[in-house]
């Protein structure tokens, strides 16, 4: 990720250190499960993670930045996971994609720690992903260029839908799990009728035959992809 936008004061280097780091990252997850953002600490991170304060202090400055860092990581996991999915899948259309995207977000609230209360972090700033944009701006562009490299789409003719699509379902998976912890089934079919209907009718078959084929999008390894969504 850009220097500019790294939580970490330094990376850990030996792999005891590392090691630290996911334990805090870990620990925090919990507390937020628990506490929420506004209860957690540096402090309850530090003894929930069986380090010191000053050890936590080495790499984060603050409770921001750790959860910065662990919806960072939630963010390239679910980027992960969609391409992952886009590449298991036979879609006919660039909008059938839209599944995989909503399945895959569905499976991250209901089994990933403190997702279901962070999401991309709207609850702590809303642009923590990227100060220089907000935070359903960078899971938009990093859609766009998902669905652009797997179906050789122009990216330009995607940006615009899937911003509008990413607001409309934000607000919509907001009010589905307002109704349900677990999301209202109702809602949630109809959040993707919604953006499905709206994406389908955004570019024509005839343009994504003549798109320019644009190269591959290079996405860091993640190891721990999700299982396929129950």
């Amino acid at each position: 990720m850009p220097a500019e936008i790294a939580p970490l004061r330094r990376k850990p280097v030996q792999q005891r250190s590392a090691q630290r780091v996911e334990k805090m990252l870990a620990a925090t997850a919990g507390l937020i499960d628990e506490v929420g953002y506004d209860g957690l600490t540096t402090t309850l991170i530090a003894e929930r993670a069986g380090v010191a304060v000053g050890s936590l202090y080495q790499f984060f400055p603050d409770k921001r930045a750790v959860v910065q860092e662990l919806t960072l990581r939630n963010l390239d996991r679910f980027v992960r996971t969609v391409s992952s999915r886009f590449e298991q899948l036979e879609l006919a259309h660039w909008w059938d994609a839209v599944d995989a995207v909503f399945d895959t977000y569905l499976t991250m609230h209901r089994e990933v720690p403190a997702f279901s209360r962070l999401h991309f972090g709207d609850v702590v700033d809303l642009r923590l992903l990227d100060p220089g944009k907000d935070n359903n701006a960078v899971i938009a562009e990093k859609l766009t260029g998902l669905i652009a490299e797997e179906f050789q789409l122009d990216p330009a003719d995607l940006a615009l839908p899937l911003t509008i699509a990413v607001e409309a379902a934000d607000a919509v998976l907001h009010l589905a799990f307002r109704r349900d912890s677990q999301g209202d089934q109702a809602i949630l079919a109809e959040a993707k009728d919604l953006v499905r209907g709206y994406l389908s009718n955004r570019i024509t078959e005839e343009q994504r035959v003549t798109s320019t084929p644009i190269g591959p999008t290079v996405v860091s390894n993640y190891p721990n992809d999700l299982p396929s969504p129950r």
